[in-house]
């Protein structure tokens, strides 16, 4: 018989005991919401905000600007009206695939009004350290419970009793804010790298827009100093050699021993290869890659089914002996500037040829005869360089905040498993 573990396995210094088990309820109530009908959601000068099961991160937190708009002429009670920091769960997942149940957010302190829609459930009444609660609820062991416990066939959902009819653990007040002020800590340093992150984002789709030439031009709205005149256009192969990898579009059988065989959402635009859910082939279907093309420093991928327009610089795998699923067509930039051709095919003016040349309604796909055919705009060598430096530069930057993010939240998500219990 196994003994009931009561302490967690991290614990601060000059902190020791057991924890109390405590029945969830015991300690805190759920507040449902209101069942907002279609009616009530009209475009009005004083709208404010409903939030739902999609107005949260998955693994928690608040998604900011995700909710539905509310016509505050409507009348409400003000007890379904959030406060700053209020913190409320998901009651219900958003669809049959995406789980969002259970997991807890607080609301921001800014000057947006919000409601609590019927599929949350506000917690009120504990008297504890609000951020240990939240992080209690966010760890996969709370998860799996409330998973474990929900109803439902296709959408699952939970109630309040069903939510609070169990039992966990807490420290004494002292160590419950000591734990919670370090979570904290980890989220603001999440948000930070996220909002520098976010910010170099919009300064990229910004320069894209303004430093490649608008759809029927030749020139751009802004040019760095010395460079000027217009532009030439050629197809992508007369620029670039574009290779399907796999062109029998059969994905290969998959072995026990072998090499990756790597699609379009096992990679990230880095190049960094997620291994959890990569086939692993044959090593003769490595042999027929390798005998039709080599990966090299400059080269990159381009998404041509499902994630159309994703754009994957392959420099970092040069000497893996990787294969590649024909979901991206690999590009070796031939006449042009790699640099340069990879920002190219990032803009909106180069999109709109993809879009119009995709077919499927579900499963996008572009052929890659048809994506060999889209015209592309570039300038002289010199002003090549400069330009494709600059955005090298830009999606160093951007690379360094999402390393750091994704740092951050393992460390966060290996606390959330140790130091509770």
């Amino acid at each position: 018989m196994s003994v009931e573990k009561k302490v967690p396995e991290i614990r601060f210094k000059g902190f020791s005991g057991e924890w109390d088990k405590k029945l969830l309820g015991e300690l805190v109530q759920l507040e449902n919401g209101f069942a907002f009908q279609s009616r009530y959601f009209k475009k009005s000068p004083t709208e404010v905000i409903v939030l739902t099961p999609g107005s949260v991160n998955i693994g928690g937190g608040y998604q900011a600007g995700k909710g539905q708009y509310y016509d505050v002429k409507q009348q409400v009670s003000p007890r379904y009206i959030f406060k700053p920091d209020d913190m409320f769960i998901t009651m219900t997942d958003l669809t049959p695939t995406a789980q969002a149940l259970g997991f807890p957010a607080v609301i921001p302190r800014d000057n947006n009004t919000y409601l609590h829609n019927q599929r949350l459930g506000k917690l009120v009444g504990f008297k504890g350290n609000s951020g240990f609660l939240y992080n209690l609820l966010c760890t996969p062991r709370k998860q799996k419970e409330v998973v474990s416990t929900s109803s439902g066939t296709t959408v699952k959902h939970t109630s309040p009793d069903k939510f609070l009819n169990r039992f966990c653990f807490f420290p004494e007040t002292e160590e419950q804010t000591q734990i919670g002020n370090t979570f904290q800590k980890l989220d603001n340093l999440i948000n930070q790298h996220q909002q520098k992150h976010d910010k170099l984002s919009n300064v990229k789709k910004a320069m894209l827009e303004k430093m490649f030439p608008k759809q029927g031009e030749t020139i751009p709205e802004i040019r760095f100093k010395g460079f000027s005149g217009e532009w030439e256009v050629k197809p992508l192969s007369e620029v670039a050699e574009v290779i399907d990898p796999h062109p029998s579009h059969r994905a290969p059988d998959a072995v026990e021993n072998g090499v990756p065989f790597i699609g379009i959402g096992d990679i990230s635009d880095s190049g960094l290869v997620d291994f959890k859910n990569v086939r692993i082939v044959p090593l003769h279907i490595y042999n027929e890659h390798s005998a039709r093309y080599t990966i090299e420093n400059g080269d990159f991928a381009y998404g041509r089914v499902a994630s159309v327009g994703k754009i994957i610089d392959l420099s970092n795998n040069v000497g893996n002996r990787y294969t590649y699923s024909p979901t991206m067509a690999i590009v070796k930039p031939k006449s042009l500037r790699p640099a340069f051709l990879k920002s190219y095919l990032g803009t909106d003016v180069f999109k709109a040829h993809v879009d119009n040349n995709t077919s499927g309604s579900t499963r996008k796909s572009l052929g890659v005869q048809d994506f060999r055919n889209l015209p592309v705009l570039f300038p002289l060598v010199d002003e090549q360089t400069a330009i494709g430096s600059y955005f090298q530069k830009l999606d160093a930057l951007l690379n360094q905040h999402q390393q750091q993010i994704t740092k951050l939240n393992n460390i966060k998500q290996a606390c959330l498993s140790k130091m509770f219990v």
